[in-house]
């Protein structure tokens, strides 16, 4: 069963987070959230997976991991996102997921990252509205 905790105590969670990091992979961890905000105003903040901080928009946008040498940023559907500066360097040989791995020192493409977001939101939307409606689901198979 997957657990997911409130957007409030999601945000604080993250919070605690990057303070208990205390080092450049808080400060990264802080980097990337701040850049999403400002990507997409209505993100929603998640704690998922006993421990995993996410970011949503009519889905999962990115999840953000925290390793001994690296942040970890997952797009769940990054395979099908437009990635022209080569942000992704990590997962690269799967059909759905992509990362960007972000180690001590690395420099952050702001303007390119903040454009991933932006197309993995609109990836999001697009997916939800290609989606059928249950009730014509229903009415299909009825026939």
């Amino acid at each position: 069963m997957k657990k997911t905790v409130a957007t409030d105590s999601a945000s604080a969670l993250i919070d605690q987070r990057i303070q208990d990091l205390g080092d450049w992979r808080g400060k990264t961890l802080a980097k990337v959230r701040a850049l999403i905000h400002a990507a997409d105003p209505d993100v929603v903040e998640e704690w998922k997976w006993m421990g995993t901080p996410v970011w949503s928009h009519d889905g999962i946008l990115c999840t953000g991991e925290s390793y001994k040498s690296a942040v970890k940023l997952t797009f769940l559907k990054g395979a099908a996102l437009p990635d022209p500066a080569g942000l992704f360097n990590s997962s690269l040989d799967g059909n759905v997921r992509r990362a960007i791995d972000i180690h001590e020192g690395d420099k952050i493409n702001e303007a390119a990252f903040k454009a991933l977001i932006r197309a993995a939101v609109v990836l999001n939307l697009e997916s939800k509205s290609n989606k059928p409606k249950a009730s014509r689901a229903k009415a299909k198979r009825a026939s």
